[in-house]
């Protein structure tokens, strides 16, 4: 198929339009068989669900071309079983997991003008979401949803090639104990809009946020896990029921043990231990893994080893690997890389 009239090597992180988007409704205690269509406008009652008590969960995955030339999406089997969670938690009805597969496979199918070509940097970014589409005036689940899955190419996260962070640790509280941080609740995102904008102001990058209880242990930013290389060459991270479980983290977790046969820990780390630390990665679908060089903490910086120019030598095994599994040039576990085409 020939491909859109689109400049992949110089394209942003930010919304094109495509031609086709999956959309099914839940209405009567169930779900419509689902369709693609061109509309990419929702229309909703003023006095939804999603509107009026947030009641909306959403995914983020991607497609890409390998060097063989199919396209590919990366263990979308995880995002359909943590959006389950997160229907679960916000009492919103389960799409199931098998038709979660198929409409990533139908919508990245029907825009394969849109998936950028092996080679440009760019990928195919994947947006499942749903949301409470009835009228709710009282506080209580919606009694109609819709799900949605679009997609729209991207360019890397970080123009001009990946730069170590400046990061500060946050006095505001991401997630509370037995909360909603574990699962990827749009709330979640709208209470750390003030916080980011806030730290960019000050000119950091991103926060680390610390446990809402004891604020004495590293929890997670506003989007994305930690991953931390000791001294002595572990690859370790935080361990918490209140940051959400990234997909992009555990396959590095694995590629670190299984590949680069490194030793792996995931566990509670403290922020005392931050000083000891030879590298600090934030990761992610968006970016991987984005190194970051120096923290902030209320005047006090914490410098990585590793420098604020380059990322870490481990850091760079670990995202060199897995761009290499997602990108065909390296053989992946069974089951990692689900082919589109």
């Amino acid at each position: 198929m020939e491909k859109a009239n689109i400049d992949w090597g110089n394209i942003g992180f930010g919304y094109i339009k495509t031609d086709k988007r999956y959309v099914s409704d839940y209405k009567n205690g169930s779900w419509d068989e689902g369709r693609l269509t061109e509309d990419n406008t929702v229309v909703i009652s003023e006095c939804a669900g999603v509107l009026q008590y947030a009641q909306t969960c959403f995914e983020g995955l991607k497609a890409y071309t390998t060097e063989d030339g199919h396209i590919v999406c990366f263990r979308p089997d995880l995002n359909a079983d943590r959006m389950v969670d997160s229907c679960k938690r916000l009492e919103m009805p389960v799409f199931p997991k098998e038709r979660f597969l198929e409409a990533v496979r139908m919508t990245v199918a029907a825009n394969e003008a849109y998936v950028p070509p092996y080679g440009s940097g760019a990928t195919l970014y994947i947006r499942p979401y749903m949301f409470g589409s009835s009228a709710v005036i009282g506080v209580k689940p919606a009694e109609e949803y819709q799900f949605r899955l679009f997609c729209t190419p991207v360019g890397p996260y970080f123009k001009g090639g990946v730069k170590p962070l400046t990061i500060r640790i946050s006095d505001f509280d991401r997630a509370a104990p037995h909360g909603t941080g574990h699962i990827k609740a749009g709330l979640n995102y709208a209470m750390s809009l003030y916080a980011i904008v806030d730290a960019h102001e000050k000119g950091f990058d991103e926060n680390m946020y610390l446990d809402a209880a004891t604020r004495t242990k590293v929890e997670e930013t506003g989007g994305a896990n930690f991953i931390f290389v000791t001294k002595d060459g572990k690859v370790v991270t935080p361990k918490s029921g209140s940051i959400l479980p990234s997909i992009t983290r555990r396959s590095l977790m694995t590629v670190a043990k299984d590949y680069l046969g490194l030793e792996v820990e995931e566990r509670e780390i403290y922020k005392d231990e931050l000083k000891d630390m030879a590298e600090c990665g934030l990761c992610g679908t968006a970016a991987v893994i984005s190194p970051v060089g120096k923290i902030n903490d209320h005047g006090t910086e914490i410098c990585f080893p590793s420098g604020m120019t380059d990322m870490g030598p481990v850091t760079k095994k670990l995202y060199d690997t897995l761009t290499g599994i997602q990108m065909g040039r390296i053989e992946a576990p069974e089951g990692w890389i689900c082919r589109i085409k």
